[in-house]
């Protein structure tokens, strides 16, 4: 199954993002983009592609194991941005050096689980809200809303395990689901490394 660990924000969080991407669905241009799913977002702290079945046991100890070690934090949305010409996102402000060692513990976890990972490259944290169907699309006026985005803070309490699902169907706007097979407190015990 295709699997990452992700920090999933709170639904009134969520609503606060969800209200200032209802206003960039009006903004010209908004139909060359393609919206990601409100149910579906949420900070991807490691991704690791497709994981067989016989690495899920020991991956689920070891990103328990991060999530013991780990205390709770808070984070905020803030700002927003783009990656090339595509990818738009919303940032997140607050505790990020705590995010940062959620991820890093994360993707150790999924290593030493038996799970091959890409390449390690630095963490940043985003949520994506929609990405450009081609590379024409101005985003200017996109990530100028993004960027003024200023969230309630909110309490990170726990690590999930997320499965995506990606469309089978070929119907055009079909959008991947995504669902927590698993999730564990962050309770900030020092232990065994993850």
């Amino acid at each position: 199954m295709r699997l990452f660990a992700a920090v999933v924000p709170p639904g009134d969080r969520l609503d606060e993002l969800g209200r200032v991407v209802d206003r960039l669905h009006r903004l010209p241009g908004a139909d060359g983009i393609r919206w990601t799913s409100r149910p579906g977002w949420h900070l991807t702290l490691a991704f690791m592609g497709e994981v067989g079945d016989e690495l899920l046991p020991e991956l689920r100890v070891r990103l328990e194991r991060a999530a013991h070690r780990t205390p709770a934090f808070s984070l905020r949305l803030h700002g927003g941005g783009h990656f090339g010409r595509r990818a738009l996102w919303a940032g997140v402000a607050g505790d990020l050096d705590t995010l940062r060692l959620l991820a890093e513990r994360s993707d150790a976890a999924a290593r030493r689980a038996g799970v091959p990972m890409d390449e390690h490259r630095g963490y940043r944290a985003h949520l994506t809200v929609g990405r450009a169907r081609g590379e024409g699309v101005p985003l200017g006026s996109f990530v100028e809303e993004l960027d003024a985005v200023e969230g309630a803070r909110w309490q990170v309490t726990e690590l999930a395990l997320v499965r995506s699902n990606l469309p089978v169907s070929g119907v055009r706007g079909e959008r991947p689901r995504y669902e927590t097979v698993a999730a564990w407190p962050l309770e900030g015990r020092e232990g065994r490394s993850g």
